[in-house]
């Protein structure tokens, strides 16, 4: 799998959706994940997803690589060691990019006044802590919203034709912190052109109540470690009213 692809996968459900990128972004996307067809296409329309480029921009720039190499792409819906390098120092220009493609000013500058030294330019971070449609404002900050919108490892019971039956657990107020509850019964849409063959004991990231990608033990392993490190990190800062 190439970077482009995997971010597509992840970006596709919120443009169906009309959260975030072009409104006429879908098909291509959709080509570039099944076909493998119109690379250029494709980044191009990714590149101006409002709250997923300046973080592919950031880890990109820190290592020397480019914005949609697949390490890059991993690190930031995933999770890998390209994080490592990112602290309260590194993160607070993204805040500055998040803000030129729409974040609000006051809410930048609060963001970056409270920045938490274990911040971390992960998309479960995004959500807990910038606020899940804070760019856009096409959605409100909520646990539910949080929930549906970061990318959560969800182990396959079942498939059908269009839906997967998963177990998954769910972020939770608890105290007054955020964190994950035991795992419960889910079903979410897929394709299977994208995931075929997928079977009971497979696991895969769940985004928006779309199945974006089949994950291996490594990766699920990853992304379950950088979610708790992102929740941590939201944790050590102020959050929003809405998650009071």
């Amino acid at each position: 799998m190439e970077g482009y692809q995997l971010a597509a996968r992840f970006s596709l459900a919120t443009n169906r959706l009309q959260y975030c990128g072009p409104s006429d972004a879908e098909p291509t996307l959709y080509r570039a994940i099944v076909d493998g067809r119109g690379r250029d296409a494709a980044e191009a329309a990714l590149s101006k997803f409002e709250a997923l480029y300046p973080y592919l921009e950031a880890i990109a720039e820190r290592h020397g690589l480019r914005p949609f190499d697949l390490e890059v792409v991993e690190a930031y819906w995933i999770g890998n060691r390209l994080l490592d390098a990112f602290g309260r120092a590194e993160f607070a220009p993204i805040l500055r990019a998040l803000q030129r493609r729409g974040l609000p000013e006051f809410v930048a500058r609060e963001r970056e006044s409270n920045l938490p030294a274990g911040a971390l330019p992960h998309h479960v971070f995004h959500v807990t802590y910038v606020g899940a449609g804070a760019v856009t404002g096409h959605v409100e900050t909520t646990v539910p919203n949080i929930e549906a919108c970061r990318p959560a490892v969800a182990e396959v019971r079942s498939v059908g034709p269009d839906r997967l039956e998963v177990r998954q657990p769910s972020v939770v107020v608890r105290s007054g912190a955020l964190a994950l509850g035991e795992p419960g019964a889910r079903s979410v849409a897929y394709d299977a052109r994208m995931l075929p063959g997928l079977a009971p004991g497979d696991r895969i990231a769940a985004h928006w109540g779309w199945a974006a990608t089949q994950l291996n033990a490594d990766q699920a392993h990853a992304l379950e470690e950088y979610t708790q490190r992102s929740l941590r990190a939201a944790n050590d800062a102020p959050h929003p009213a809405t998650l009071e």
